[in-house]
């Protein structure tokens, strides 16, 4: 068959990967050349047609910020329909988004303390970029969608991802001889609650603070974030100490990197709610 895919394809095809992703997120065997022959007779499309179409939806849920098969290397240029159904897909199957469906399937809080030491990487720059083409597919599926709002909503993500990165910071102090200091890390959001501007007192080794503000997703490195008003002018007024640590990828394999102000040096900032005031 050729032409477009319909909308039952695209279905069809949507939930077979899915079924293959929870698989490999949970470390199950699975046979992706098994997948592939079944579909084949259910969607009737050839074997090369739907290994690319595969590939197509590991794009589109890079541009959700959600976690993809690593054997199927994201592929662009896919149609609108495809993010459709694999929007379809996630509203008739909430649990996938549910912060205790995805924590249970990723990396446990105590595996996350044991692991300790995040790998601390560059920040995406324009020199690190993917091609424009991929990049404006991205940005458009992650406006249209607001992946930011989505993860700033899921705060079992967000307070896992501030216990990794304190057991990081705890395990960093420690490396450097420093337990005076590991001892004195505090935990601002959950002792304390929001409104500090940033959620982890930690140090340098030389003494002088850190106040680092987590930002955690599944996606990948460039998935966009939500940023408080508050968060901005503490940045702002604690120049030299603040940090905003970006952890990505968290289902799978935790990575990181960090963001010193001011912001607007390595992001754009776009205002996204407005408070009305009656005149």
């Amino acid at each position: 068959m050729a032409g477009d895919w319909s909308d039952e394809q695209n279905d069809a095809i949507v939930a077979d990967y899915f079924a293959m992703l929870a698989d490999d997120i949970a470390g199950r065997p699975y046979s992706k050349a098994e997948h592939n022959r079944l579909l084949q007779a259910v969607i009737d499309r050839p074997r090369g047609s739907i290994e690319y179409k595969h590939q197509n939806i590991s794009a589109v849920l890079k541009g959700l910020g959600e976690d993809w098969i690593p054997g199927y290397k994201p592929a662009f240029n896919f149609q609108a329909s495809l993010v459709d159904a694999v929007v379809r897909w996630l509203d008739r199957h909430p649990d996938w988004l549910a912060p205790a469906a995805r924590m249970a399937m990723g990396p446990s809080p105590s595996a996350l303390r044991e692991e300790a030491m995040l790998w601390i990487g560059p920040p995406p720059t324009h020199s690190n970029a993917p091609p424009p083409e991929e990049l404006e597919q991205m940005t458009i599926i992650a406006r249209k969608y607001d992946v930011a709002e989505r993860d700033a909503r899921n705060r079992a993500l967000g307070r896992a991802g501030e216990e990794r990165v304190l057991a990081h910071e705890h395990a960093s102090l420690l490396a450097a001889g420093r337990t005076d200091l590991a001892e004195r890390i505090r935990w601002v959001s959950h002792v304390d609650g929001d409104g500090a501007g940033y959620d982890i007192l930690s140090f340098d080794t030389d003494g002088r603070d850190r106040l680092i503000e987590v930002k955690t997703t599944n996606g990948w490195e460039r998935t966009p974030f939500h940023i408080t008003r508050n968060e901005l002018a503490v940045a702002e007024e604690r120049r030299s100490d603040w940090r905003l640590v970006r952890l990505w990828n968290f289902a799978r394999e935790p990575k990181a990197f960090e963001l010193r102000p001011p912001l607007e040096a390595h992001v754009s900032l776009m205002a996204t709610n407005y408070q009305a005031n009656f005149l």
